[in-house]
């Protein structure tokens, strides 16, 4: 079990905690995880052998290209299509 500080966590009102929405700390400051262009912020932790990396804004990246964003919501996998020969 993950223990907890002020620092890392938010309130909730119904009185649980998450992770805060973003942990950048970086100058300039990565896209947010509502941005288009999401995917470009840094990796802040990366389990290769599991197939996900979570990004400094609070996305979760799958090697699949799907994404879990902070809020719930599901970003189906959009690997590029392959043009035919």
């Amino acid at each position: 079990m993950r223990s907890s500080t002020p620092l890392d966590t938010a309130t909730t009102a119904a009185g649980s905690t998450r992770l805060p929405d973003s942990q950048c700390t970086h100058t300039p400051t990565c896209p947010t995880a509502d941005s288009p262009d999401r995917e470009a912020a840094h990796v802040v932790a990366s389990h290769p052998e599991q197939g996900w990396s979570l990004l400094c804004n609070g996305v979760l990246l799958f090697e699949d290209t799907g994404e879990l964003l902070p809020d719930g919501r599901v970003v189906a996998p959009h690997r590029p299509l392959v043009a035919a020969a």
